[in-house]
């Protein structure tokens, strides 16, 4: 790095991906610098600058040599797992300055050497105390998918044993075979089987996908639809506002039944006496629905949106994209499944093949669709302008 470069760093301040210290002398201080940045978006440690006034104060070269020691066993032994870092250093008007730079890291959480979890919040850090946010490091680190959570409240009872055996006949039926549901014994253990039941509790995804009433344990794991007067969020008038709960599949089927039902069908140079055409594609709709209800975040408390404006649509999903996806990502088809087995199970109850390409067809389909992820504040939304 050129001093320059460094100037601008710090006349930018400290971030959530940028941190000053003056001197290091503790190695747990340190530790849990270092592991509070894996668990984020990784970022630069600065040392031998004030943090309070980014005043460059310089680093003697005893201390560049104590302290790269001291990052190097860090790294190595008071992290777990262990990480790599890289060091280097920039002199600026004769004072020397040491830059760590720590990745973000792929086995999520870090611990330091007491088993303490820490993580970024703003330039400064914190502990995690949280179960939620405990679980969704772990989701990170791909070690626990949400839907593998448990529902501790929830009974066998409260799922729909008629849903079930109809998944198991169309997998049986893709593999040449029969399923009898009067052979079954045991329906805890074809649960388990189908990976939705562990240790005497259902999962989320037994749950979302096969439950009678999911919004009794998961209320805001629902679809907020509305369709408003003019263009503004926080317009105040609408024109129909629904919530709409449910299993997935119900999720899926209304939520296009309300979007279907609230935009137009246009005459696009075909007689009178014939259809017209629904102004946003169906496959598009189809497409960006199944990828709301498949692949958001279900760590986060709250709804799908979709709002239907008097000049676009946008579906919201909960999560912003995980495991350093991009949009570029997924306009080529890359796709990182955050909910396994929702997922897997996906494409033998809803329109989905699982294959990573559902926003490519809608692309197609409508080449001005916008994708918006929003890291600050981690929702995904999709905006698609209605050709009126």
């Amino acid at each position: 790095m050129e001093a320059l470069e460094l100037l601008d760093i710090i006349g930018d301040g400290e971030t959530s991906r940028v941190q000053f210290k003056e001197i290091i002398n503790s190695p747990d201080q340190l530790t849990a610098e270092m592991a509070a940045f894996c668990n984020c978006l990784g970022g630069k440690l600065i040392i031998g600058v004030k943090d309070e006034t980014g005043k460059i104060v310089g680093l003697s070269s005893h201390d560049i040599r104590t302290i790269s020691s001291m990052v190097g066993n860090v790294a190595s032994n008071n992290i777990k797992p262990p990480v790599f870092v890289v060091t280097e250093v920039v002199t600026v008007d004769e004072r020397k300055v040491l830059i760590v730079e720590i990745p973000q890291g792929t086995d999520k959480p870090y611990y330091d050497n007491k088993g303490i979890v820490w993580t970024k919040n703003a330039s400064d850090k914190r502990r995690v105390t949280d179960n939620n946010e405990m679980a969704r490091l772990l989701a990170e680190g791909g070690n626990l998918s949400a839907d593998e959570m448990l529902v501790r409240s929830a009974k066998i009872y409260d799922l729909n044993e008629n849903e079930i055996f109809d998944y198991c006949k169309q997998k049986a039926k893709e593999s040449g075979k029969e399923f009898d549901p009067d052979s079954v014994s045991d329906f805890a253990k074809l649960l388990e089987n189908l990976h939705l039941y562990k240790d005497g509790h259902i999962n989320l995804a037994g749950i979302l996908l096969f439950g009678k009433e999911p919004q009794k344990f998961k209320p805001a794991f629902c679809i907020k639809a509305v369709s408003y007067f003019g263009n503004d969020i926080s317009g105040t008038k609408y024109r129909s506002s629904k919530d709409i709960i449910g299993n997935i599949k119900v999720l899926y089927a209304h939520g296009k039944d309300f979007l279907l039902a609230n935009l137009d069908n246009i005459q696009k140079g075909q007689g009178f006496n014939k259809q017209g055409i629904l102004e946003i594609f169906e496959v598009a709709i189809e497409e960006l629905l199944v990828n709301a209800l498949v692949h958001r975040d279900y760590f986060k408390n709250a709804p799908i949106r979709l709002l239907i404006f008097d000049n676009r649509v946008e579906i919201i999903s909960p999560g912003k994209l995980p495991n350093n996806l991009s949009v570029e990502n997924i306009k080529a088809g890359q796709a990182v499944l955050r909910n396994n087995i929702i997922a897997s199970m996906g494409s033998r109850i809803l329109p989905y093949r699982g294959l990573g390409t559902g926003i490519s067809r809608a692309y197609k389909a409508h080449p001005d669709i916008e994708l918006i992820n929003d890291d600050d504040g981690e929702q995904f939304t999709v905006k698609i302008p209605r050709h009126l």
